[in-house]
C-alpha cells in the first residue's frame, strides 16, 4: 500500500529495486558489461569464421588451378619432347641420304620442327609460371586461413572466460577475459592486413 506515506515492499521487490541501480558492490554493470562484450566478440568471432572458411575455400580452388596448370604444362612438354623426336628422326634420315632434293626435304622439317619446339618451349614456360602464381596464391589464402582461425580460436577462449568470470564473480578473470578479446582482434586485424 502507498496510500498515506506508508509502503511495504516484499523481499524480491527490495532486490529487484537494488539490481536495478547496480546490486551490491559492482555486479550489475559487471554483468551488463560483460554481458555485452560477449555478444559483441561474438558477432566478430562469427565474422572471423566465416572470413577463415572463406579463405581456406579460396586456398582449395588457387591449389586446384595451380594443378590444371602444371597438368596443361607437362602436356605442352611432353608435345615438345614428341617435335624433338621427330627433328631427331629427321636429321638421322637427312644424314643417311645421299640425294640433295632428300636431304633438302629433311633439312625444312628439320627447321620447322626447331620453330615449333621454340613455340610450344614458350607456351609450356608460361603455364609453368602460371601454376607457380596460382601456387603462392594458395599458399598465401592458407596463411590468412590459419590467421582467421588463430583469431577465432582466441576469440572463443574469451568468451568461455566472461562466462567463467560471470560465475565466479572474479575481477582478475574479467581482465582476462578482455585481454584475449583484445589479442584475438589483433590476430583478426593481422588477417585482415595479409600478415
Amino acid at each position: 500500500m502507498s496510500g498515506h506515506g506508508f509502503h511495504v515492499h516484499g523481499p524480491h521487490d527490495h532486490e529487484l529495486e537494488h539490481a536495478q541501480k547496480g546490486g551490491h558492490g559492482h555486479g550489475g554493470d559487471d554483468t551488463n558489461k560483460i554481458a555485452m562484450f560477449t555478444a559483441i566478440i561474438a558477432t566478430v568471432g562469427a565474422i572471423f569464421g566465416h572470413m577463415g572458411g572463406v579463405t581456406q575455400a579460396n586456398a582449395g580452388i588457387y591449389k586446384n588451378n595451380a594443378a590444371i596448370k602444371k597438368t596443361e604444362a607437362s602436356n605442352q612438354w611432353n608435345y615438345f619432347q614428341a617435335k624433338s623426336t621427330k627433328q631427331s628422326l629427321a636429321e638421322v634420315s637427312r644424314d643417311l641420304t645421299n640425294d640433295k632434293d632428300e636431304k633438302a626435304k629433311y633439312q625444312a622439317k628439320i627447321d620447322r620442327y626447331e620453330k615449333e619446339k621454340a613455340e610450344v618451349k614458350v607456351g609450356a614456360e608460361k603455364l609453368e609460371a602460371d601454376a607457380t602464381t596460382w601456387d603462392k596464391k594458395s599458399d598465401e589464402q592458407m596463411h590468412l586461413h590459419h590467421r582467421w582461425a588463430e583469431a577465432t580460436t582466441v576469440l572463443q577462449v574469451s568468451i568461455a572466460l566472461a562466462a567463467v568470470a560471470l560465475l565466479t564473480k572474479k575481477r582478475w578473470l574479467e581482465w582476462v577475459m578482455f585481454g584475449a578479446g583484445g589479442i584475438g582482434l589483433v590476430v583478426g586485424g593481422m588477417a585482415m592486413l595479409h600478415i
